[in-house]
């Protein structure tokens, strides 16, 4: 098979989405021209703003919302599918709105939705920093597991603080998922810490590509991501690799790649892991 060529756009998003939603545009239609079939944006690529006050103006339900409907109009006028990251949508389970959900749209080059998926795992964590998360106070965590296929072959869909449980991925593995789409806003020092060695563990236990858009740099709410978005093949190596955020300077850039999808056949027929996974159950 024939590479197919992908981008992702790292982001350094504010607390404007109008302001998002143009520097989206921009990089779609940079992507398209370079030959890119796919688009990936980072986690809360339209909205990035931890006031939850200032912030819930525009969280509304998905089906109120006018963020979908510009999307899909990015990904028709550029003929391309576009991951978009993810962003806070208002919960459909809850009548008065006050809660969330961080929600992944899919779209086909067409402009339709392909799919979608809610961020199961909620970063509620006290760094060594003394900086405190809790994504729950605000956020419902998703219930339901959600691939897609697209030119890459079958795509398994997460978010972020997903990445720590590989549970998840061997889950999407099982169910045919080929690629792993991780968009992201990591914290400097996680991301430091952690960042490449879970990307590169994911990619090589499920034998997948590792697709990670991430958030770099420092944002209009004052927090700082730590950028450093990443390809990574079923064998582990860095196919392609963002700025870093890490020095506290912003880094919104267009990384290019493509992707072989022959390389995870490969790499699976090298380590035959679901094999290996069928004999552990039936030893256990």
């Amino acid at each position: 098979m024939n590479p197919v060529r992908i981008a992702i756009a790292q982001m350094t998003s504010g607390i404007d989405p109008a302001a998002n939603l143009a520097a989206i545009a921009a990089a779609a239609q940079k992507a398209r021209g370079r030959g890119a079939e796919m688009l990936f944006l980072p986690e809360m690529a339209l909205l990035l703003d931890r006031d939850r006050q200032r912030s819930a103006q525009h969280a509304r339900r998905e089906a109120l919302s006018p963020w979908p409907d510009a999307l899909a109009a990015i990904a028709r006028e550029n003929g391309m599918w576009l991951h978009a990251g993810s962003a806070p949508f208002a919960s459909d389970a809850d009548d008065m709105g006050a809660r969330r959900v961080n929600r992944s749209l899919i779209f086909r080059p067409d402009g339709t939705l392909a799919a979608r998926y809610d961020k199961i795992h909620m970063f509620d964590v006290d760094l060594p920093t003394g900086e405190s998360w809790r994504e729950s106070a605000a956020y419902d965590g998703g219930t339901t597991v959600a691939l897609v296929d697209t030119p890459l072959g079958m795509l398994g869909l997460s978010i972020c603080f997903d990445l720590r449980f590989p549970e998840l991925y061997g889950t999407l593995a099982a169910r045919g998922a080929t690629v792993l789409a991780v968009p992201a806003a990591f914290t400097v020092p996680t991301g430091a810490a952690h960042w490449h060695v879970l990307l590169r563990a994911r990619a090589i236990e499920t034998g997948c590509y590792v697709i990670a858009a991430a958030q770099g740099g420092t944002h209009a709410d004052g927090r700082a991501t730590y950028g450093h978005s990443l390809v990574i093949d079923p064998w582990g190596g860095i196919v392609a690799e963002g700025p870093g955020g890490d020095d506290g300077g912003d880094a919104p850039t267009l990384i290019m790649a493509d992707i072989d999808l022959d390389a995870v056949a490969k790499a699976r027929s090298a380590i035959p892991l679901p094999r290996s996974r069928a004999t552990r159950r039936t030893a256990l």
